[in-house]
């Protein structure tokens, strides 16, 4: 309270004006006194002359010391001079008159002396000596100076309690005030007056309580729109009419690189240093229309609208910005896929029609060649059903739709029993087969479906098969590797070597995409659809391993296949 400035300048003023107002009065009131005073005492005196007359007049008609005598003693009982003066004569009784500077505070009276017929024959003059009123006086500002301290103790006293009462609830309210300008909305301000200062308090606590209440509702809001902004795969970014950052979701630095809070306030140019999209956004801000583009970023393709906010040219815009690379990339693919397809099915299907209307026009009853057309129209059937079939499993496996029964499977029964299906192939073709296992291990199991681990091992070893010429080798290896040989443990790998023509490195990476051929004519002579090895990679990755080569061109190839131990 004492360090108040409005405590004292209230105080203070209430204190001097009182005070003011105090000493005006009590110096009317002395000065009404002192007039008062001086009034009686000539009252007094004319009553004293009034008494003296009678030996006065006798003193002035027979100059009788009887009358003399009295009037001296009636001069000393009253404390005043007295004259009479009459017939050229003078009688002064009483105190001696005062003289000089005293004479200004006595007090005079006179009564003219007259004889039986009225006329003036003499006169009565009473004089009190200066000192009797000057200590009167002198009693009576003592005694106001009394008042004086006694009510300027009453004034401060009764102004502190006063501007206490005044002040107490402006500071509680200003404490409250900047409370809540540090954030703590919910203040409440403290003031028992029933006058108009505790009608400001109870405003200021309702508008206390209904603000934190909107605040409450604000934060719920924007933790609402804050989570899901930042689960949005799209990056959100707020931009004001200024071309500065004002929010940006963990996608959108995700997208470009940036951490969120460290661009706001920043220019947009500053953040993503892209010229495209500043000059799109400029465009939506002045133009107050939506604006798209796509914009290539490190390797990217994004996809960008820019929505202008509702409002004038100064209230900004949202970009909202998605990764379409993916998109871009499987539209590259269904692409792909739909004209390798029909490239596929047009060379057994042109084969087909060929032969068939070859016979429609009278081979049919060339019983010499008509066996030849025949044969033709089986192999390239065969070859669609294959083709066919081999997609429609890779459709599956792509699309989880295929049951797989996947349990402990042994590796050394699996990889025989492939061995003999392909080895009168290999022995036409003059290439030698061999299989080796870990020594001292026949009974490696991994977790996989039986029938797709046929699948996988009968693709690569086909495969091995139709590139590597006669006189090569093809040679199945498994091994199990764990964390003392300095692989993760419980992996099972399972190699397909073979001493073929192997694969150029610039090719390597693509191998295991659908339709791709290393040599097409090549692959199309020895009757292969190109989906082989996207088969064996899909089935790899669905029994949760992978599949990976190593190759040098005329040095042959190597396959392995990662699998869970069992």
């Amino acid at each position: 309270m004492l360090k108040s400035r409005l405590f004292w300048k209230l105080f203070l003023a209430f204190a001097l004006v009182n005070l003011l107002t105090a000493a005006a009065l009590m110096s009317a009131s002395l000065g009404w006194q002192r007039e008062e005073l001086v009034e009686l005492s000539r009252r007094e005196l004319t009553s004293v002359a009034v008494l003296i007359e009678a030996p006065a007049a006798e003193w002035v008609a027979t100059r009788s010391e009887d009358a003399a005598r009295r009037v001296r003693e009636l001069a000393e009982q009253v404390g005043a001079t007295v004259r009479v003066s009459g017939g050229g004569e003078e009688l002064v009784a009483g105190p001696e008159p005062p003289r000089g500077a005293a004479e200004q505070n006595t007090v005079h009276a006179q009564r003219p002396l007259t004889d039986d017929g009225g006329r003036v024959v003499g006169r009565i003059d009473v004089t009190r000596p200066g000192e009797t009123r000057a200590e009167a006086l002198a009693a009576l500002g003592e005694r106001y100076t009394r008042y004086a301290a006694v009510l300027a103790g009453l004034v401060l006293l009764v102004g502190f309690g006063l501007v206490s009462h005044v002040v107490g609830p402006v500071q509680e309210l200003d404490r409250a005030a900047r409370a809540m300008a540090a954030g703590a909305y919910r203040q409440r301000a403290f003031v028992g007056n029933n006058d108009e200062l505790g009608q400001l308090a109870q405003s200021f606590n309702r508008m206390s309580e209904d603000l934190g209440r909107q605040l409450d509702e604000l934060r719920e809001r924007d933790h609402r729109q804050a989570t899901v902004l930042g689960g949005m795969i799209e990056g959100v970014i707020a931009i004001d009419g200024r071309r500065h950052v004002l929010f940006a979701n963990a996608a959108a630095g995700k997208l470009f690189g940036f951490f969120p809070p460290q661009v706001e306030a920043r220019p947009l140019l500053e953040a993503v240093r892209n010229h495209a999209l500043h000059q799109a956004v400029t465009a939506a801000i002045e133009s107050r229309t939506p604006q798209r583009l796509e914009i290539d970023w490190e390797e990217r393709v994004m996809s960008v609208q820019v929505t202008p906010l509702v409002g004038d040219k100064t209230t900004g815009a949202i970009v909202v910005m998605h990764d379409t690379t993916e998109l871009r990339r499987l539209e590259n693919l269904r692409r792909d896929f739909v004209a390798n397809v029909s490239h596929e099915l047009k060379t057994p299907l042109s084969a087909i029609k060929a032969n068939a209307e070859t016979l429609l026009r009278g081979a049919v009853d060339d019983l010499e060649n008509r066996g030849r057309f025949l044969q033709g129209i089986d192999v390239q059937a065969d070859r669609l059903s294959v083709l066919i079939q081999d997609m429609l499993s890779l459709a599956r496996i792509e699309s989880a739709q295929q049951p797989f029964a996947i349990h402990a499977v042994p590796i050394a029964p699996a990889v025989q029993e492939c061995l003999q299906d392909y080895e009168q192939q290999a022995e036409v073709k003059g290439v030698a087969l061999a299989a080796a296992g870990p020594d001292g291990r026949p009974d490696v199991r991994v977790k996989a479906d039986p029938e797709g681990l046929r699948i996988i091992l009968n693709n690569l070893v086909d495969n091995a098969i139709k590139y590597t010429p006669a006189g090569g080798a093809v040679r199945v290896s498994w091994s199990e590797t764990d964390g003392a040989a300095g692989g993760p443990p419980g992996v099972v790998r399972i190699q397909v070597a073979d001493t073929g023509v192997g694969i150029p490195g610039e090719k390597i990476a693509r191998v295991f995409e659908r339709f791709y051929r290393v040599d097409e004519a090549r692959s199309r002579e020895m009757g292969g659809t190109g989906l082989g090895l996207s088969i064996v990679k899909h089935l790899a990755q669905s029994f949760g391993g992978s599949v990976s080569v190593d190759s040098r061109p005329k040095e042959g190839s190597r396959f392995v296949v990662t699998l869970p131990a069992a």
